[in-house]
């Protein structure tokens, strides 16, 4: 989909930002530009839609060379999402995320349709939001709606330049995971530019790992942590590759797909027998609806006579999406050795246990 042939960068003051960048990345796979600051991944990426003209090589999309296409549509034809989102201010969150498909003259209807439609998938409720203006949002809001923006004309390609680096923590893992449970539905061919190697391995089919403008190693996220090609890449990656390893399992390979439940109105001596029987120490408690609200453990001593009288409530979850290590980091927050999954509308579709983790670290370690 996207190849880039012996691109080079030189600025007239005889700066080489970028020097003979190779590499491919097929339909549908998220490439991570990796690396310190200044190293000329910004600059690459720029290159591919001639934000940047590049100085020497070729860069060629879709089996065409992106010299050859018109500028203007070769832009509206890739998404571009960038780390101060740069929203119109004087226009509501609708006409933003129409701001492309306008200029490819789709009439005021269909803009308002496709923008409720990425305001839906982004979890962002569209009659509560498309009339807003960026003011009237938080950081989190406005960075969800450049990524709807960018998405605006249903390109197949997007840029994605640190979209998530000025967020707070937080909202950051939010937001990568939300862009992640995305792409899985989308399948667009995503640059993405970060300098941060959790971030990278989380995000990444493949990472481009650059320095002073070369490309150093490119390939799966488990090449760079396991089988790094020299000294730079090792020492970028970081003594601790075996934890870091746990970026790339998610809690979808692991989990167990079908957990013991119990509802709240159940007899809580009913459900500890049934407990009792099957040799488990704790269920997960879910509504009518499969909406999961907490644990109920064996061993508590809670009085009661229904599992809502007794159960431990508990907000924190994970999704499927989740990497390893903050599911674990969920794990320990919660003060148990299991954590539930849950979809977008918190129903329970599988249970992580510490054991699943620890088996999972082993195996890393010895992939290593």
């Amino acid at each position: 989909m996207i190849r880039l042939v012996k691109v080079t960068k030189i600025y007239p003051d005889g700066t080489e930002a970028v020097a003979e960048v190779s590499f491919a990345v097929e339909k549908g796979e998220l490439c991570v530009l990796l690396g310190p600051s200044g190293c000329g991944k910004s600059t690459t990426m720029k290159m591919i839609n001639r934000l940047i003209p590049l100085t020497g090589g070729k860069i060629y999309i879709d089996g065409v060379e992106n010299a050859g296409m018109d500028e203007n549509e070769l832009r509206r034809n890739i998404g571009y999402a960038i780390q101060d989102i740069g929203l119109f201010p004087h226009m509501t969150v609708g006409e933003n995320i129409g701001t492309v498909p306008a200029l490819k003259g789709w009439p005021k209807s269909k803009r308002r349709k496709r923008a409720k439609e990425l305001l839906e998938l982004l979890r962002m409720a569209p009659d509560d939001f498309i009339d807003k203006y960026p003011r009237e949002m938080s950081g989190g809001q406005r960075q969800r709606v450049g990524v709807a923006r960018a998405l605006g004309a249903d390109p197949p390609i997007l840029l994605m330049d640190e979209p998530f680096g000025a967020i707070d923590p937080v909202t950051r893992v939010e937001l990568q995971d939300e862009f992640l449970n995305l792409q899985q539905q989308i399948q667009k061919t995503v640059i993405f530019v970060t300098h941060d190697i959790y971030e990278a391995i989380k995000m990444g089919d493949k990472i481009a790992l650059m320095k002073e403008g070369r490309l150093v190693q490119y390939g799966p996220p488990a090449d760079l942590l396991f089988r790094p090609k020299n000294d730079f890449v090792a020492g970028f990656v970081g003594a601790d590759r075996g934890v870091k390893g746990l970026q790339l399992i998610r809690t979808k390979d692991v989990m167990s797909e079908a957990p013991s439940t119990a509802r709240p109105d159940e007899e809580v001596e009913a459900v500890r027998d049934r407990m009792k029987r099957k040799q488990i120490d704790r269920v997960a408690v879910i509504d009518d609806d499969g909406r999961f609200s907490g644990w109920f453990v064996a061993s508590d001593l809670k009085g009661g006579r229904t599992v809502k009288d007794a159960m431990r409530p508990s907000p924190i979850t994970a999704t499927e999406s989740a990497v390893l290590s903050e599911a674990l980091s969920h794990m320990l927050t919660s003060g148990l050795k299991v954590l539930a999954i849950v979809d977008q509308h918190n129903r329970l579709e599988g249970v992580l246990t510490f054991e699943a983790i620890q088996e999972a670290l082993m195996r890393a370690a010895q992939t290593e």
